[in-house]
């Protein structure tokens, strides 16, 4: 696990798109995970730029969603259908056919979560996975107590990050109890994971993740197996970091041919 520690939450979005933008140049189609919520939007933001600036071209990319939630009409706003298509692909030229969410809507969801996890193997699987991670060290929607290798399935929703969610929805009873995820397991299997988090409020979680033991209780610790997983966070979501001195010290002297930017 490489842990990448910026100033602020705009180097986090900058840091992290290059990461992702060297993959994407060096393989046109590839596959991206592509993960909602408020962690990854500068991520998209700088991409974005970039292929504004006709640097960079998703049009042979294809993309699988992290998660969805379960029972939400697929045009309502914050069902992650709309926001994958409003905030990824149409501002990086995606092709809405080469991009697949979850199911929320079906009315068989275990045979829809069986068949996500299909399609992502039948397309050679994905080759960067972008992540955000939870207050209670959720990535993706699995909760705490998650099997590390959990394949994408419904999940019940934690108090917690009904609540943290809540902000998005016009009344907080709106925000669905149940979703379907992408599971640890299906996660671990991504060629590369490029996960970032920004300010105090993750703080204790990217600690957990980074430096705890491996544990059901964060579920994010999984990516201590990962062989290839990059974390990029800032100052405040760095804080609780024993090692933080290290990480800046590694990434200062990191050697150029293990450079993305």
């Amino acid at each position: 696990m490489e842990i990448i520690i910026v100033h602020d939450a705009d180097e986090v979005g900058r840091v992290a798109a290059l990461k992702i933008a060297s993959v994407v140049s060096r393989k046109p189609a590839a596959v991206l995970g592509l993960a909602t919520g408020s962690s990854p939007t500068g991520i998209y933001a700088s991409l974005a730029a970039r292929v504004a600036a006709g640097e960079l071209d998703f049009s042979q990319a294809s993309g699988f969603a992290l998660d969805e939630y379960v029972g939400i009409p697929l045009e309502h706003p914050e069902s992650y259908a709309s926001v994958i298509d409003r905030d990824v692909v149409r501002p990086l030229g995606m092709d809405p056919a080469r991009v697949r969410v979850p199911d929320g809507r079906a009315t068989d969801i275990e045979a829809a979560a069986v068949d996500y996890d299909q399609a992502i193997a039948a397309a050679g699987g994905i080759d960067i996975q972008i992540l955000g991670i939870g207050s209670n060290g959720h990535i993706g929607f699995n909760e705490p107590t998650s099997s590390f290798a959990s394949r994408t399935r419904i999940k019940t929703l934690a108090p917690k990050t009904r609540e943290d969610n809540a902000r998005f929805f016009d009344d907080p009873s709106q925000v669905p109890t149940h979703c379907l995820t992408q599971g640890l397991g299906t996660i671990l299997d991504a060629h590369e994971v490029v996960l970032v988090a920004q300010g105090a409020s993750k703080a204790h979680a990217v600690a957990g993740m980074v430096e705890g033991p491996l544990s059901s209780m964060v579920p994010g610790s999984a990516l201590q197996l990962h062989q290839h997983a990059t974390v990029v966070v800032d100052e405040a979501a760095a804080a609780e970091l024993t090692l933080a001195d290290y990480y800046r010290y590694t990434y200062a002297n990191k050697p150029v041919w293990q450079r993305f930017e």
